[in-house]
């Protein structure tokens, strides 16, 4: 389900692999939304609430041997579960506009496609956990494996996390699957061309938004 039409804030996430740029383009996007006067709440997952953001800890964490794809799935349910029920609901119902790097079709993308796990039993949980919210607008921020690289590698000089140190075929898989997701629900998710400076990609955001933003 979608934030409901008397709901007078936007829920807007980012999507996309490691290196695309998501964080970055939600604080550009944040910015350009409250020189407008819209009121922004920027977060992220997992985490965005305590309870989140110690689930976070135990899932991208390196010490120990980790999660199998149907724990690691349960453990983001949970995640999102506390996220949406303490911040992103309360903030779309206060008029904010809320601003997400990453939610749902992450879980899809990374348990779902890389992982092995069914589309529908990841859904199932995000019905069970977070009644099937689903943004306003997904902005899927799309990069060659060489950008994402490049992008790693300068981020992450102390190591990367646990997720985003897996093999490069796992990555493919993710970025293959978010791709099946904007062909498949176009009317949610906007393709944007990540490659480029970040305030190249920002006008493209900017451009993806103004139906949205014509209805503020």
């Amino acid at each position: 389900m979608k934030v409901s039409a008397n709901n007078p804030g936007k829920f807007i996430a980012f999507e996309g692999g490691e290196g695309a740029g998501k964080s970055t383009q939600a604080r550009l996007l944040a910015a350009a939304l409250e020189a407008r006067g819209i009121a922004c709440t920027v977060t992220r997952e997992p985490g965005g609430t305590a309870g989140a953001e110690a689930i976070r800890a135990l899932l991208l964490g390196t010490e120990g041997e980790g999660w199998n794809p149907r724990a690691e799935a349960l453990l983001f349910a949970a995640a999102r579960s506390d996220h949406v029920e303490r911040l992103i609901r309360p903030a779309l119902e206060s008029g904010r506009w809320v601003i997400c790097d990453r939610f749902v079709d992450s879980s899809r993308a990374y348990q779902g496609g890389a992982g092995g796990l069914s589309d529908a039993d990841i859904l199932a949980l995000h019905r069970i956990g977070s009644a099937g919210l689903l943004p306003d607008l997904t902005l899927l921020v799309e990069v060659s494996p060489e950008t994402a690289e490049a992008r790693t590698s300068a981020r992450d000089i102390d190591g990367a996390d646990r997720i985003g140190g897996r093999e490069a075929a796992y990555h493919a898989r993710v970025a293959a699957a978010f791709a099946r997701f904007a062909e498949e629900e176009p009317t949610r998710f906007a393709r944007i061309d990540g490659n480029g400076a970040a305030e190249a990609v920002h006008a493209s955001v900017l451009d993806a938004l103004k139906p949205l933003l014509g209805a503020a």
